[in-house]
């Protein structure tokens, strides 16, 4: 296997269509040739949320082209590329489907191998694409769908410290949005709300904070924003931004003693690492207030704060290219073109479900 590696990389797990070339020198640097996302927003925002038949579709309807547009803003051809990575799992099944079969059509055309890539993989990995992050190291992965802090110990070994017992964050943002009347997506439009509340107008409360297990919920959070809109009704402007600040301020808080906890965990587990670092990823790392509270946290306990350029962060091809290049370079065997997509796939997935999980076990 030649050290210098280039691939392509598809992502259809939920409602962005993507495609990118990243190539990876024989140091371990790694290069985005070509990167394309194309957001599907405009097609759920009527909806409050993504709409999974009108995701595959428009996923089927623009990614050729976007691969299309990857590749030549890379100045490859599909001959030039060493392998195919498409997204696996977890997801939308409509939407890796439709991902995971194009990659194994060009694979199969082409005659290149495919890494089935789990995408969470992608986001626990981009640190090293992105800042050449040596292992182990932390991660904070935040979205629309996960709440988890997991040990990245290396390439297919993760190790979930922590999960959410019910909402994740990102879906918590999105239903206080909805409750309160804000457009979706919920995230940044309850962080500019925010902007102009009072922080200190609502006390709500800090799930698990103090507890010694470094889970998450957000659920009962998510409740009493509700009550708290409620009490007050009909709610102005001014109420809004105040509600909002306050469940920032919540959930900032919350994540000041889990991830702390988390840090200390990690400093006894492993106290011959020099420089520990957390990694955040995810859509809600988007927000500039919890970055700011993570960054202070791993100032305050000597750890580097990793947070990726933040359309690194949200669901991208750049970082699925590069797990498959990761597989690569470690040597480890791509997939049969019969391997099926997955709607849940925990890093961990040897892992015992958690309590609270909900019946159908561990979060993915």
């Amino acid at each position: 296997m030649s050290s210098h590696l280039t691939i392509l990389g598809i992502e259809t797990s939920c409602d962005e269509t993507a495609a990118a070339v990243v190539a990876r020198d024989e140091t371990g640097r790694g290069t985005i040739l070509g990167d394309v996302v194309l957001s599907q927003l405009e097609e759920h925002s009527a909806y409050g949320g993504v709409v999974p038949e009108i995701a595959a579709r428009a996923h089927v309807e623009a990614l050729d082209e976007l691969i299309g547009q990857a590749l030549s803003r890379a100045g490859k051809t599909l001959d030039d590329v060493d392998a195919i990575a498409a997204t696996s799992g977890p997801g939308l099944i409509g939407g890796l489907i439709v991902g995971l079969m194009t990659g194994k059509a060009i694979a199969r055309a082409k005659g290149k191998p495919l890494y089935a890539v789990n995408h969470l993989e992608g986001h626990a990995l981009t640190a090293r694409l992105t800042d050449g992050l040596s292992f182990p190291y932390l991660m904070l992965l935040v979205s629309g769908g996960h709440t988890q802090l997991v040990l990245v110990r290396g390439v297919g070994d993760y190790e979930r410290w922590g999960t959410t017992i019910d909402d994740a964050l990102g879906e918590a943002f999105d239903k206080t949005a909805k409750l309160l009347g804000l457009p979706y997506p919920g995230g940044p439009a309850v962080e500019r709300a925010a902007a102009t509340g009072d922080p200190g107008r609502f006390t709500f409360p800090r799930p698990l904070v103090g507890e010694k297990r470094l889970d998450f919920s957000f659920s009962g959070l998510k409740t009493a924003v509700r009550q708290a809109a409620q009490s007050i009704e009909p709610v102005s402007e001014q109420d809004i931004a105040d509600i909002c600040a306050s469940f920032q301020r919540a959930v900032s808080r919350t994540l000041k003693d889990r991830i702390g906890r988390g840090l200390e965990r990690f400093r006894q587990t492993f106290p011959d690492v020099t420089q520990p670092a957390l990694v955040v990823a995810g859509g809600v790392a988007a927000n500039r207030v919890l970055r700011a509270t993570l960054q202070e946290l791993c100032d305050r306990n000597r750890f580097r704060f990793v947070a990726p350029p933040l359309a690194l962060c949200t669901d991208n091809a750049a970082m699925i290219a590069w797990a498959g290049l990761e597989r690569m370079a470690c040597g480890l065997s791509p997939d049969d073109l019969s391997v099926s997509p997955r709607s849940r796939w925990p890093l961990d997935a040897e892992a015992a479900a958690m309590l609270g999980s909900g019946k159908r076990g561990a979060k993915a």
